[in-house]
């Protein structure tokens, strides 16, 4: 395994995810709600900066490695599976979305691997649209996990559940727009 900055950022995001989870298993009086979703959307914002950030490092700085191509994405979904089942559980997004991104992500992974097997990956290379699913996604769960009726006369729970829509809109796009690139495979 090699061992670099952008390594080490996608791997502290894999080890965010339990903190971030245990900040709604805290007992009662730890802290307050209103401090528990402010500190999980700090933390998931982190993880999300962190995402994109790990990337662009190791192409500028020539540190891409066929490890790093495998655990970056996986980080991301596991962080982006954690907060929708959380949001999912505490009433703040609907189970729907929740279904669809991740049904989404393991049907793409599955879909890269086995391109990757047959040598033809490149063919379900991330593409733009991709690319505003994945911001209208973070967007909707930084939102969300923020978690407030009235944030400067915004109700964040309705514009996160507006670009979580979006989300799952654009997921069902871009996965039939990756199946679509790999249908020449199938046949």
């Amino acid at each position: 395994m090699p061992w670099n900055f952008p390594i080490f950022l996608t791997w502290m995001r894999v080890l965010l995810i339990p903190v971030f989870t245990a900040l709604f298993f805290l007992p009662k009086g730890v802290f307050d709600n209103h401090t528990i979703n402010w500190l999980a959307a700090a933390i998931f914002a982190i993880a999300a900066i962190t995402d994109w950030f790990d990337g662009f490092l190791a192409r500028r700085w020539k540190q891409t490695s066929d490890f790093g191509a495998f655990l970056d994405p996986v980080a991301d979904k596991l962080m982006v599976a954690v907060a929708l089942i959380l949001l999912v559980s505490l009433g703040r997004t609907y189970a729907i979305f929740a279904m669809i991104i991740i049904g989404r992500e393991i049907t793409i992974s599955a879909l890269r691997e086995w391109m990757a097997q047959t040598g033809k990956r490149g063919s379900v290379a991330v593409a733009t649209i991709g690319k505003l699913k994945t911001t209208a996604q973070m967007a909707a769960i930084l939102c969300l996990l923020v978690g407030l009726r009235d944030f400067y006369g915004h109700d964040l729970i309705f514009i996160g559940n507006i670009l979580m829509f979006i989300a799952a809109v654009l997921t069902l796009w871009s996965m039939f727009y990756y199946l679509k690139m790999a249908w020449k495979e199938f046949q």
